[in-house]
Formats: structure tokens, sequence, C-alpha cells
């Protein structure tokens, strides 16, 4: 039983760590905001894009290169083999896609980045003001400067003195 609990103590450990948590919110963040960057390629972009002439109803779907033709049966007209096909209009339309999801990303993250720098600015703005608004400490008092020590020489001139001195 004792690795048992270790097991589940060791696991309950790692679900509470900060950084598992915080991947987990950013996955269910990440997903959301998946779709609303889909939508508005999908719903918005897209069909901008397809009003440019020669893009049509379909996209790029004209640029196809078809390999080998169905083949049909001839009494009941249903497929006995499809058609094999090199579709580069939907890699295109694939390409643009990730172009346009990506230009989009970029812009929000931009954008976020923007209004946190300004925040970060208004910050240090509001903490440079608050920081003039207090009044400076007073100096300290300088100390009283401290007499050179004396020299060699000085010193046993002052010995002899006092030995002169004493002696008298």
């Amino acid at each position: 039983m004792a690795k048992k609990n270790g097991f589940w103590s060791e696991f309950k450990a790692f679900i509470a760590r900060g950084n598992v948590l915080d991947m987990a919110v950013g996955i269910i963040i990440g997903g959301a905001f998946t779709a609303i960057i889909t939508a508005l390629v999908n719903n918005i972009l897209t069909p901008l894009l397809q009003m440019i002439p020669g893009m049509g109803d379909d996209g790029f779907g004209a640029l196809q290169v078809v390999l080998r033709a169905a083949t049909l049966d001839q009494e009941t007209g249903a497929v006995l083999s499809e058609a094999v096909v090199l579709d580069f209009g939907v890699v295109i339309s694939a390409i643009i896609s990730f172009l346009l999801t990506a230009f989009v990303l970029f812009l929000i993250v931009r954008t976020v980045n923007r209004i946190h720098a300004k925040a970060e600015e208004l910050k240090a703005k509001q903490a440079a003001e608050e920081a003039a608004a207090e009044p400076a400490p007073a100096p300290a008092p300088e100390p009283d400067p401290v007499p050179p020590a004396p020299t060699t020489e000085e010193l046993l001139a002052e010995i002899r003195d006092l030995l002169k001195a004493k002696n008298e």
C-alpha cells in the first residue's frame, strides 16, 4: 500500500504545481481563441478573397490536374474507381488561410503587447510622480573629519618630548 499512497501523493503534488494549472488554462483559452480566429478567417476574410476575379465561389478549385479520370459503370453509372487529381487549389487555399490566420493572430498579439507596454509605462510614470511628490529625506550630517594618522617621525618626536619632560 505504501507505493500506492506514494504514487497518489506524487500525482497530487504534480497536479498542484502552478505550471500544470497554468498550462491547462492556456490550452482551454487557446481552444476558444482558435474558434474566434477560425470564424474570422472563414466567415469574413475568405469571402472577401473570393470576391477577387478568378477565384470564384470554390476558391482556387479550378487549379487541378486530373491524372486519371474516374471510371464509371456504363449501365448503372456507379463509380468503379475514383479519379486521381492533383489539387493545387486546395494547397493554395490552405496556405492563404494559414497566412490570414497568422496575420490576424499577429495583430491581436501586437495589440495586447502594446496595451501591456502602455500600462507598464503608466505605472512607471505614476511611481516616478509619487517619488517626486514625497519630500526627499534630509541629507545625513557629514561625520567630523578624522585627522590624518601621525607619521613615524612625529610619534618618535612626541615620545622623546614626553621622556624629556618626565626626566626633568
